[in-house]
């Protein structure tokens, strides 16, 4: 990662967890919880999605050393499942639609790539580096992170609620033992190789993404 992609790391970082947080408290909403709409948490304002540690400590720990790969998070967003019109079903939604959104935003990162490329009439060889296009990147490469990690079946990200409702209960019972365990076992699946699992989709998806502006 260049000092130019770290340097914007954080406010695309910051955007990127709102609109994921925001997503699962819209869906919750829906689903007949209000919950996180009644405490003020659907909303793009910053300061009452802000994680002390995942938000500022952690991607500044990261950034000081040296690593390779910047990561984060924000406070959940407060939902209450008893108030959900079919629990599994809108749980299983819910916890959906914060990856799903990031996904989108993803998508999204490209679409206003290519429009730029378009409507200067210019090239991505020779825009790739600016300060615009690195913003471009960013958006495209930390949504993708973020969808595929909250995405992995490990207490408390979102597929392992995804996978528990999906599961009969005499499965998903394992899921919920696990769930005081999560933290402990994020962390050991960061130091082994199955991290790894994650950046094929990554780099194919984003591989896509290259080859398409490329075109432009």
């Amino acid at each position: 990662m260049t000092d130019l992609s770290r340097l914007l790391f954080f406010p695309v970082l910051i955007f990127s967890i709102i609109i994921h947080e925001c997503a699962h408290g819209i869906a919750a909403l829906r689903a007949g919880d209000p919950t996180a709409k009644d405490l003020g948490r659907i909303t793009l304002n910053p300061l009452p999605h802000i994680d002390l540690f995942g938000s500022i400590i952690l991607p500044l720990i990261l950034w000081f050393t040296g690593s390779p790969f910047l990561f984060g998070w924000a406070k959940p967003v407060p939902v209450n499942p008893n108030n959900f019109r079919n629990y599994r079903r809108d749980e299983i939604r819910v916890s959906f639609a914060g990856p799903a959104s990031n996904l989108i935003l993803s998508f999204l990162f490209l679409l206003i790539a290519i429009l730029y490329l378009t409507m200067f009439d210019t090239d991505y060889s020779v825009q790739r580096y600016t300060l615009l296009f690195s913003v471009f990147h960013v958006g495209m490469l930390l949504n993708l992170v973020l969808a595929f990690f909250n995405l992995l079946p490990i207490p408390p990200l979102d597929g392992s609620h995804i996978l528990e409702n999906i599961l009969p209960p005499r499965y998903a019972q394992y899921i919920a033992r696990i769930r005081p365990y999560g933290f402990f076992i994020l962390i050991l699946f960061f130091m082994t190789p199955l991290f790894d699992v994650i950046w094929g989709p990554i780099n194919f998806i984003f591989s896509i993404y290259i080859a398409i502006m490329r075109l432009f």
